[in-house]
């Protein structure tokens, strides 16, 4: 009975990949500033991290030369995020958020060809799909916080506010979702191409996916009538 529950549970997660993927997503950013309030531990945010790249990996695990390279790209994340509990230095930060942003994209391109790829549109593609437009707003993310270390004063934080790296998240989610509420701005060239580029992809991503989900439904539903 016992095997059989865990061939079962092995059976459920390895259906479901996609979607514990997105639920971890979802936790971060829901759970992570209540808790990071709660329990007053910087490493919540990190741990969230963790775990997203760990079900990012197992979410594009099929092929295994896939993971190996999301091994590859991921690992250095770790080393860089973790190590700086030790170091107490902001650099190794910088350098795991590089080496992460490399993996979100790497995720990205993988669940993008399985979106593209499927004849149907299963819910596991409209998971990868909304997956994949979370995962674009974190990849930018990533990229403000490097282009504010290595160019300080890129981006105007609200007055009576630290700095903190999940602001930065957040201006990402305003920017791809063209919401603008202007308490977090860009304030040098090359932080305003970023921003501009961002908008512009995540509205590209939205027409194009949208339409091209229709389309398979409706295609798919019209063979099903003329049978």
């Amino acid at each position: 009975m016992a095997n059989k529950n865990s061939v079962a549970l092995l059976d459920f997660f390895s259906r479901h990949r996609i979607l514990m993927l997105l639920g971890a997503i979802l936790s971060m950013i829901i759970g992570s500033p209540f808790l990071d309030a709660i329990l007053h531990y910087e490493v919540i945010p990190d741990l969230f991290i963790t775990l997203i790249f760990i079900l990012g990996i197992y979410a594009i695990s099929q092929k295994r030369r896939h993971v190996y390279i999301a091994l590859a790209l991921a690992i250095p994340m770790f080393l860089g995020v973790w190590s700086a509990y030790i170091l107490q230095s902001f650099k190794p930060v910088v350098f795991g958020h590089f080496s992460g942003t490399l993996f979100i994209g790497f995720v990205i391109i993988l669940l993008t060809n399985f979106i593209f790829s499927d004849k149907k549109v299963t819910k596991e593609v409209i998971f990868a799909a909304v997956v994949v437009y979370l995962l674009m707003a974190m990849m930018w993310a990533n990229a403000y916080l490097i282009l504010e270390f290595y160019n300080p004063g890129s981006f105007s934080i609200p007055d009576g506010q630290t700095e903190h790296p999940f602001q930065y998240l957040y201006f990402s989610f305003v920017t791809i979702t063209t919401l603008g509420y202007g308490d977090v701005a860009p304030l040098t060239l090359k932080a305003s191409s970023l921003v501009i580029l961002e908008a512009v992809t995540g509205q590209i991503y939205l027409v194009v996916v949208v339409a091209w989900l229709v389309g398979m439904y409706v295609s798919r539903r019209s063979q099903e009538n003329d049978r």
